[in-house]
Protein backbone atom coordinates (compact mmCIF):
# COMPACT_ATOMS: atom_id res chain seq x y z
CA UNK A 1 0.00 0.00 0.00
CA UNK A 2 1.14 3.41 -1.11
CA UNK A 3 -0.37 6.56 0.34
CA UNK A 4 0.96 9.97 -0.97
CA UNK A 5 -0.28 13.74 -0.87
CA UNK A 6 -0.01 16.51 -2.65
CA UNK A 7 0.03 19.87 -1.07
CA UNK A 8 0.42 23.20 -2.56
CA UNK A 9 3.20 25.61 -0.35
CA UNK A 10 2.19 29.09 -1.61
CA UNK A 11 -1.21 30.94 -1.58
CA UNK A 12 -2.37 28.42 -4.36
CA UNK A 13 -3.12 27.86 -8.35
CA UNK A 14 0.43 26.16 -7.90
CA UNK A 15 -0.46 23.63 -10.75
CA UNK A 16 -1.13 20.82 -8.50
CA UNK A 17 -3.39 19.62 -10.75
CA UNK A 18 -0.61 18.36 -13.09
CA UNK A 19 0.90 16.44 -10.46
CA UNK A 20 -1.62 14.97 -9.18
CA UNK A 21 -2.81 13.28 -12.34
CA UNK A 22 0.77 12.34 -13.22
CA UNK A 23 0.43 10.37 -10.11
CA UNK A 24 -2.95 9.17 -10.60
CA UNK A 25 -1.80 6.16 -12.61
CA UNK A 26 0.34 4.87 -9.44
CA UNK A 27 -2.92 4.98 -7.16
CA UNK A 28 -6.44 3.64 -7.15
CA UNK A 29 -7.99 6.16 -5.46
CA UNK A 30 -7.49 10.19 -5.09
CA UNK A 31 -9.26 12.47 -2.41
CA UNK A 32 -10.04 15.91 -1.96
CA UNK A 33 -10.03 16.90 1.71
CA UNK A 34 -10.97 20.59 1.96
CA UNK A 35 -12.14 23.35 0.38
CA UNK A 36 -15.05 24.27 -2.09
CA UNK A 37 -15.83 25.25 -5.66
CA UNK A 38 -13.77 28.28 -4.77
CA UNK A 39 -10.37 26.44 -5.76
CA UNK A 40 -9.23 25.24 -9.17
CA UNK A 41 -7.65 22.81 -10.96
CA UNK A 42 -6.41 22.51 -14.58
CA UNK A 43 -5.31 19.40 -16.91
CA UNK A 44 -4.41 19.52 -19.98
CA UNK A 45 -3.32 15.99 -21.93
CA UNK A 46 -4.18 15.05 -25.63
CA UNK A 47 -5.16 17.90 -26.11
CA UNK A 48 -8.07 18.57 -23.96
CA UNK A 49 -7.73 21.01 -21.32
CA UNK A 50 -10.44 19.86 -17.74
CA UNK A 51 -11.51 22.61 -15.70
CA UNK A 52 -12.13 20.92 -12.00
CA UNK A 53 -13.09 22.75 -9.05
CA UNK A 54 -14.90 20.60 -7.05
CA UNK A 55 -13.91 17.13 -8.43
CA UNK A 56 -10.60 15.38 -7.24
CA UNK A 57 -8.23 15.25 -10.60
CA UNK A 58 -8.22 11.33 -10.53
CA UNK A 59 -12.00 11.45 -12.02
CA UNK A 60 -10.13 11.65 -15.36
CA UNK A 61 -8.69 8.54 -15.35
CA UNK A 62 -10.91 5.27 -15.91
CA UNK A 63 -11.12 2.79 -12.84
CA UNK A 64 -9.78 5.40 -10.45
CA UNK A 65 -12.09 6.45 -7.41
CA UNK A 66 -12.20 10.21 -6.93
CA UNK A 67 -13.63 11.09 -3.28
CA UNK A 68 -14.83 14.26 -2.08
CA UNK A 69 -14.18 14.15 1.39
CA UNK A 70 -16.32 15.43 4.45
CA UNK A 71 -13.78 18.37 5.05
CA UNK A 72 -15.36 20.15 1.51
CA UNK A 73 -17.89 22.28 1.48
CA UNK A 74 -20.41 21.30 -1.55
CA UNK A 75 -22.46 23.24 -3.09
CA UNK A 76 -24.51 20.66 -5.33
CA UNK A 77 -25.88 23.27 -8.02
CA UNK A 78 -21.49 23.74 -8.81
CA UNK A 79 -20.93 20.08 -8.78
CA UNK A 80 -23.77 18.71 -11.08
CA UNK A 81 -22.54 21.31 -13.13
CA UNK A 82 -18.86 20.43 -13.19
CA UNK A 83 -20.14 16.65 -13.95
CA UNK A 84 -22.00 17.65 -16.62
CA UNK A 85 -18.87 19.22 -18.25
CA UNK A 86 -16.81 16.01 -18.01
CA UNK A 87 -19.31 13.68 -19.37
CA UNK A 88 -19.59 16.11 -22.25
CA UNK A 89 -15.72 15.55 -22.78
CA UNK A 90 -16.59 12.25 -22.43
CA UNK A 91 -15.32 11.59 -18.87
CA UNK A 92 -17.12 8.58 -17.23
CA UNK A 93 -18.42 10.00 -13.55
CA UNK A 94 -20.52 6.79 -12.27
CA UNK A 95 -18.71 4.46 -10.86
CA UNK A 96 -15.98 6.56 -10.62
CA UNK A 97 -17.02 9.08 -7.32
CA UNK A 98 -17.84 9.00 -3.99
CA UNK A 99 -19.37 12.19 -1.98
CA UNK A 100 -19.02 11.95 1.62
CA UNK A 101 -22.31 11.61 3.43
CA UNK A 102 -20.49 13.84 6.16
CA UNK A 103 -19.77 16.89 3.92
CA UNK A 104 -21.33 19.74 4.66
CA UNK A 105 -23.51 21.80 1.80
CA UNK A 106 -23.85 25.22 0.44
CA UNK A 107 -26.50 26.88 -0.06
CA UNK A 108 -28.03 29.60 -1.73
CA UNK A 109 -28.21 31.64 1.01
CA UNK A 110 -24.81 31.17 1.74
CA UNK A 111 -23.67 33.02 -1.15
CA UNK A 112 -25.70 35.97 -0.76
CA UNK A 113 -24.37 36.36 2.83
CA UNK A 114 -20.48 36.12 1.22
CA UNK A 115 -21.06 38.70 -1.04
CA UNK A 116 -22.98 41.14 1.11
CA UNK A 117 -20.40 40.88 3.65
CA UNK A 118 -17.50 41.44 0.91
CA UNK A 119 -19.50 44.20 -0.07
CA UNK A 120 -19.99 46.25 3.10
CA UNK A 121 -15.84 45.48 4.05
CA UNK A 122 -15.12 47.52 0.96
CA UNK A 123 -11.75 48.46 1.32
CA UNK A 124 -11.31 45.80 4.30
CA UNK A 125 -12.64 43.17 2.15
CA UNK A 126 -10.59 39.87 2.24
CA UNK A 127 -11.38 39.18 -1.95
CA UNK A 128 -13.53 35.78 -1.24
CA UNK A 129 -14.90 34.45 -4.22
CA UNK A 130 -18.41 34.75 -3.80
CA UNK A 131 -19.45 31.57 -3.41
CA UNK A 132 -20.33 31.55 -0.21
CA UNK A 133 -17.46 29.07 1.25
CA UNK A 134 -16.47 30.61 4.04
CA UNK A 135 -19.78 31.11 5.15
CA UNK A 136 -20.49 27.79 4.90
CA UNK A 137 -17.47 26.69 7.03
CA UNK A 138 -18.67 29.13 9.24
CA UNK A 139 -22.33 27.44 9.84
CA UNK A 140 -20.06 24.53 10.00
CA UNK A 141 -18.68 25.52 13.25
CA UNK A 142 -21.73 27.20 14.40
CA UNK A 143 -22.89 23.48 14.20
CA UNK A 144 -26.64 24.88 14.79
CA UNK A 145 -27.51 25.89 11.53
CA UNK A 146 -25.53 23.67 9.25
CA UNK A 147 -26.92 21.31 6.54
CA UNK A 148 -24.79 18.30 5.64
CA UNK A 149 -25.15 15.89 2.73
CA UNK A 150 -27.02 13.08 5.29
CA UNK A 151 -29.14 15.68 6.31
CA UNK A 152 -30.43 15.73 2.42
CA UNK A 153 -31.71 12.22 3.06
CA UNK A 154 -34.06 13.18 6.45
CA UNK A 155 -36.15 15.74 4.84
CA UNK A 156 -38.62 15.77 8.06
CA UNK A 157 -36.23 17.13 10.21
CA UNK A 158 -34.47 19.15 7.80
CA UNK A 159 -38.14 21.16 6.39
CA UNK A 160 -38.41 22.04 10.14
CA UNK A 161 -34.98 23.29 10.81
CA UNK A 162 -34.83 25.51 7.18
CA UNK A 163 -38.06 27.05 8.39
CA UNK A 164 -35.83 29.01 11.10
CA UNK A 165 -32.22 28.56 9.29
CA UNK A 166 -33.99 31.10 6.39
CA UNK A 167 -35.59 33.09 8.75
CA UNK A 168 -32.37 33.93 10.43
CA UNK A 169 -30.59 34.43 7.62
CA UNK A 170 -33.27 36.30 6.11
CA UNK A 171 -33.17 38.93 9.31
CA UNK A 172 -29.35 39.26 8.64
CA UNK A 173 -29.19 40.05 5.44
CA UNK A 174 -31.85 42.21 5.45
CA UNK A 175 -30.13 44.23 7.52
CA UNK A 176 -26.84 44.14 5.41
CA UNK A 177 -28.89 45.09 2.47
CA UNK A 178 -32.29 47.04 2.19
CA UNK A 179 -33.23 45.70 -0.91
CA UNK A 180 -32.97 41.99 -0.35
CA UNK A 181 -34.97 39.86 -1.37
CA UNK A 182 -35.85 37.12 1.72
CA UNK A 183 -35.69 33.64 0.67
CA UNK A 184 -38.26 31.08 0.82
CA UNK A 185 -37.55 27.68 3.51
CA UNK A 186 -40.41 26.19 0.99
CA UNK A 187 -38.06 26.55 -1.78
CA UNK A 188 -35.01 25.96 -0.42
CA UNK A 189 -36.40 22.78 1.12
CA UNK A 190 -37.78 21.93 -2.49
CA UNK A 191 -33.71 22.61 -3.93
CA UNK A 192 -32.36 20.44 -1.17
CA UNK A 193 -34.46 17.44 -2.31
CA UNK A 194 -33.60 18.15 -5.97
CA UNK A 195 -30.03 17.78 -5.19
CA UNK A 196 -30.70 14.65 -2.36
CA UNK A 197 -32.18 12.52 -6.12
CA UNK A 198 -29.62 13.63 -8.40
CA UNK A 199 -26.36 13.74 -6.13
CA UNK A 200 -28.12 9.72 -4.11
CA UNK A 201 -26.08 7.50 -6.85
CA UNK A 202 -22.52 9.15 -5.49
CA UNK A 203 -23.04 9.49 -1.90
CA UNK A 204 -21.44 7.26 1.18
CA UNK A 205 -20.01 6.75 4.12
CA UNK A 206 -16.42 7.92 2.74
CA UNK A 207 -14.76 7.88 5.82
CA UNK A 208 -15.51 4.23 6.46
CA UNK A 209 -15.10 2.80 2.82
CA UNK A 210 -11.62 4.62 2.60
CA UNK A 211 -10.26 2.61 6.00
CA UNK A 212 -11.95 -0.27 4.19
CA UNK A 213 -9.61 0.55 0.85
CA UNK A 214 -6.67 0.69 3.40
CA UNK A 215 -7.23 -2.06 5.07
CA UNK A 216 -7.31 -3.85 1.35
CA UNK A 217 -3.81 -2.26 0.78
CA UNK A 218 -4.97 0.30 -1.54
CA UNK A 219 -3.19 2.51 -2.98
CA UNK A 220 -4.55 6.30 -2.25
CA UNK A 221 -3.37 9.97 -3.25
CA UNK A 222 -4.47 12.82 -1.37
CA UNK A 223 -5.07 16.24 -3.54
CA UNK A 224 -4.90 19.35 -1.63
CA UNK A 225 -6.56 22.48 -2.70
CA UNK A 226 -5.62 26.06 -2.63
CA UNK A 227 -2.34 26.43 -0.73
CA UNK A 228 -0.40 26.65 2.41
CA UNK A 229 -0.68 29.86 2.87
CA UNK A 230 -4.41 29.96 2.84
CA UNK A 231 -4.30 27.78 5.59
CA UNK A 232 -7.03 29.52 8.48
CA UNK A 233 -4.49 28.51 11.04
CA UNK A 234 -0.41 28.94 9.64
CA UNK A 235 -1.83 30.95 6.36
CA UNK A 236 -1.68 35.22 6.11
CA UNK A 237 -4.59 35.50 8.40
CA UNK A 238 -7.45 37.01 8.01
CA UNK A 239 -6.59 36.91 3.82
CA UNK A 240 -6.70 32.81 3.91
CA UNK A 241 -9.58 30.12 3.35
CA UNK A 242 -11.65 28.95 5.71
CA UNK A 243 -10.49 25.42 5.82
CA UNK A 244 -6.92 24.17 6.48
CA UNK A 245 -5.53 23.73 3.43
CA UNK A 246 -2.02 23.06 4.22
CA UNK A 247 -1.08 19.07 4.96
CA UNK A 248 -3.09 19.67 8.25
CA UNK A 249 -6.17 19.03 6.74
CA UNK A 250 -6.09 15.83 5.73
CA UNK A 251 -7.15 13.94 8.61
CA UNK A 252 -10.16 16.14 10.07
CA UNK A 253 -11.07 16.44 6.26
CA UNK A 254 -10.91 12.72 5.33
CA UNK A 255 -10.97 10.72 8.75
CA UNK A 256 -7.89 8.47 7.48
CA UNK A 257 -4.71 9.27 10.08
CA UNK A 258 -1.90 11.64 8.23
CA UNK A 259 0.65 8.91 10.01
CA UNK A 260 -0.63 6.16 7.29
CA UNK A 261 1.24 9.33 4.61
CA UNK A 262 4.56 8.12 3.19
CA UNK A 263 4.94 10.62 1.06
CA UNK A 264 4.19 14.03 0.79
CA UNK A 265 5.05 15.88 -2.26
CA UNK A 266 5.27 19.93 -2.20
CA UNK A 267 4.30 21.94 -5.07
CA UNK A 268 5.35 25.22 -5.75
CA UNK A 269 5.27 27.75 -8.93
CA UNK A 270 8.86 28.74 -10.49
CA UNK A 271 7.28 32.40 -9.05
CA UNK A 272 4.90 33.65 -6.72
CA UNK A 273 0.85 34.49 -7.37
CA UNK A 274 -1.98 35.00 -5.15
CA UNK A 275 -5.55 36.43 -5.58
CA UNK A 276 -7.17 38.78 -3.55
CA UNK A 277 -6.29 40.91 -0.81
CA UNK A 278 -3.48 40.72 1.71
CA UNK A 279 0.65 41.46 1.59
CA UNK A 280 2.75 40.25 -1.01
CA UNK A 281 6.34 40.93 -0.31
CA UNK A 282 7.85 39.86 -3.64
CA UNK A 283 4.71 41.37 -6.18
CA UNK A 284 5.95 42.80 -9.28
CA UNK A 285 3.67 45.78 -10.07
CA UNK A 286 5.67 46.22 -13.44
CA UNK A 287 6.57 45.04 -16.84
CA UNK A 288 7.97 42.20 -15.27
CA UNK A 289 4.61 41.13 -13.38
CA UNK A 290 2.69 41.58 -16.21
CA UNK A 291 5.47 39.65 -18.46
CA UNK A 292 4.79 36.80 -16.48
CA UNK A 293 0.97 36.86 -15.73
CA UNK A 294 0.60 36.85 -19.23
CA UNK A 295 3.01 34.27 -20.45
CA UNK A 296 1.78 32.07 -17.61
CA UNK A 297 -1.98 32.97 -18.05
CA UNK A 298 -2.29 33.95 -14.43
CA UNK A 299 -6.27 33.78 -14.41
CA UNK A 300 -8.34 32.18 -12.05
CA UNK A 301 -9.41 28.75 -12.72
CA UNK A 302 -12.60 29.32 -11.33
CA UNK A 303 -13.52 33.14 -11.65
CA UNK A 304 -10.89 34.31 -14.31
CA UNK A 305 -9.64 36.89 -11.90
CA UNK A 306 -6.01 38.04 -12.94
CA UNK A 307 -3.49 36.93 -10.17
CA UNK A 308 -1.53 39.34 -8.64
CA UNK A 309 2.75 37.68 -9.58
CA UNK A 310 6.08 38.21 -7.98
CA UNK A 311 9.52 36.44 -7.78
CA UNK A 312 9.42 33.34 -5.80
CA UNK A 313 9.42 33.72 -2.16
CA UNK A 314 11.87 30.96 -0.38
CA UNK A 315 10.38 32.53 2.74
CA UNK A 316 7.15 32.06 2.15
CA UNK A 317 6.69 28.74 0.35
CA UNK A 318 9.81 27.39 3.17
CA UNK A 319 6.90 28.47 5.60
CA UNK A 320 4.38 26.34 3.82
CA UNK A 321 7.16 23.01 3.45
CA UNK A 322 7.75 23.51 7.41
CA UNK A 323 3.98 23.27 8.19
CA UNK A 324 3.56 20.48 6.20
CA UNK A 325 6.51 18.17 6.33
CA UNK A 326 7.23 17.47 2.73
CA UNK A 327 9.68 15.21 1.58
CA UNK A 328 10.39 16.98 -1.49
CA UNK A 329 9.70 19.60 -4.01
CA UNK A 330 7.73 19.82 -7.44
CA UNK A 331 8.73 22.74 -9.70
CA UNK A 332 6.26 24.10 -11.55
CA UNK A 333 6.03 26.53 -14.51
CA UNK A 334 9.75 27.03 -15.02
CA UNK A 335 9.04 27.31 -18.33
CA UNK A 336 7.62 30.92 -17.81
CA UNK A 337 10.54 32.19 -16.86
CA UNK A 338 13.00 31.42 -19.67
CA UNK A 339 12.37 34.83 -21.71
CA UNK A 340 13.80 36.88 -18.52
CA UNK A 341 17.01 38.38 -18.53
CA UNK A 342 17.93 37.80 -14.91
CA UNK A 343 15.59 36.25 -11.91
CA UNK A 344 15.58 37.18 -8.47
CA UNK A 345 14.57 34.59 -5.41
CA UNK A 346 13.96 36.01 -2.50
CA UNK A 347 16.06 34.08 0.32
CA UNK A 348 15.04 36.30 3.69
CA UNK A 349 13.06 39.42 4.93
CA UNK A 350 14.32 41.91 6.49
CA UNK A 351 11.34 42.68 8.69
CA UNK A 352 12.01 46.56 10.63
CA UNK A 353 15.32 46.36 10.37
CA UNK A 354 16.10 43.02 11.17
CA UNK A 355 17.10 39.88 8.78
CA UNK A 356 14.81 36.80 9.71
CA UNK A 357 13.91 34.03 7.47
CA UNK A 358 10.88 33.30 9.79
CA UNK A 359 7.33 33.79 8.04
CA UNK A 360 5.78 36.48 10.59
CA UNK A 361 2.30 36.00 11.79
CA UNK A 362 0.34 39.13 11.64
CA UNK A 363 0.03 40.96 8.62
CA UNK A 364 1.44 44.08 9.26
CA UNK A 365 4.83 42.76 9.85
CA UNK A 366 4.22 40.56 6.47
CA UNK A 367 3.20 43.88 4.81
CA UNK A 368 6.62 45.39 6.31
CA UNK A 369 9.01 42.71 5.36
CA UNK A 370 11.63 44.05 2.55
CA UNK A 371 12.38 40.74 0.28
CA UNK A 372 16.44 40.01 0.51
CA UNK A 373 17.22 38.63 -2.89
CA UNK A 374 19.35 36.05 -4.81
CA UNK A 375 19.76 37.08 -8.30
CA UNK A 376 20.36 34.15 -11.10
CA UNK A 377 21.05 35.26 -14.78
CA UNK A 378 18.00 34.36 -17.11
CA UNK A 379 18.84 31.55 -19.79
CA UNK A 380 16.63 33.15 -22.61
CA UNK A 381 16.40 29.54 -23.96
CA UNK A 382 13.25 27.80 -24.90
CA UNK A 383 12.87 24.42 -22.57
CA UNK A 384 9.68 22.96 -22.85
CA UNK A 385 10.48 20.46 -25.18
CA UNK A 386 13.74 19.08 -22.90
CA UNK A 387 13.02 16.25 -20.59
CA UNK A 388 16.19 15.78 -18.71
CA UNK A 389 17.85 18.17 -16.19
CA UNK A 390 20.71 17.81 -17.62
CA UNK A 391 19.63 19.01 -21.03
CA UNK A 392 18.49 22.44 -19.44
CA UNK A 393 20.24 25.64 -19.69
CA UNK A 394 23.05 26.51 -16.64
CA UNK A 395 20.95 29.32 -15.09
CA UNK A 396 17.74 26.68 -14.99
CA UNK A 397 19.68 24.18 -13.46
CA UNK A 398 20.99 26.97 -11.16
CA UNK A 399 17.66 28.33 -10.27
CA UNK A 400 16.21 24.88 -9.42
CA UNK A 401 19.45 23.94 -7.31
CA UNK A 402 18.93 27.80 -5.38
CA UNK A 403 15.07 26.70 -4.74
CA UNK A 404 16.29 23.39 -3.58
CA UNK A 405 18.89 24.87 -0.85
CA UNK A 406 16.53 27.55 0.21
CA UNK A 407 14.29 25.51 1.13
CA UNK A 408 16.30 22.68 2.40
CA UNK A 409 14.29 19.98 0.16
CA UNK A 410 15.58 18.01 -2.90
CA UNK A 411 13.53 19.23 -6.36
CA UNK A 412 12.61 16.04 -8.17
CA UNK A 413 10.03 16.76 -10.05
CA UNK A 414 10.49 19.90 -12.67
CA UNK A 415 7.90 21.21 -14.76
CA UNK A 416 8.57 22.62 -17.97
CA UNK A 417 4.84 22.81 -19.57
CA UNK A 418 1.50 22.70 -19.30
CA UNK A 419 0.85 18.84 -20.53
CA UNK A 420 1.40 15.78 -18.89
CA UNK A 421 4.51 14.80 -21.37
CA UNK A 422 6.44 18.38 -20.16
CA UNK A 423 7.80 17.00 -17.02
CA UNK A 424 11.32 16.29 -15.75
CA UNK A 425 11.94 13.51 -13.20
CA UNK A 426 14.89 14.21 -10.99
Amino acid sequence: MAITSVVGLQWGDEAKGKIVDLLTDEHEIVVRYQGGNNAGHTVKFDGQTYKLSLLPTGILRPGVTAVIGNGVVVNPEALLKEIGTLRSQGVKVEGNLLLSDRAHVILPYHVAEDLAAERSQKKDAIGTTGRGIGYCYRDKAGRSQAVRVADLYHPESLKQRLSGIVDSKNHVLSALDPEFKPFSSDEIFALTQQYAETLKPFVADTVAWLHKAIGAGKNILFEGAQGSLLDVDHGTYPFVTSSNSSAAGIHPGSGVPERLIEQMIGVVKAYTTRVGGGPFPTELNNEIGQHIRDVGREYGTVTGRPRRCGWFDAVAAGHGAKICGVDCISLMLLDVLSQLDELKICEAYEIHGERTTDFPAHVEDLAAAKPIYRIIPGWKTEISHMTRLADLPTGARKYIDTVGELMGKQVKIVSVGPDRAQTILG
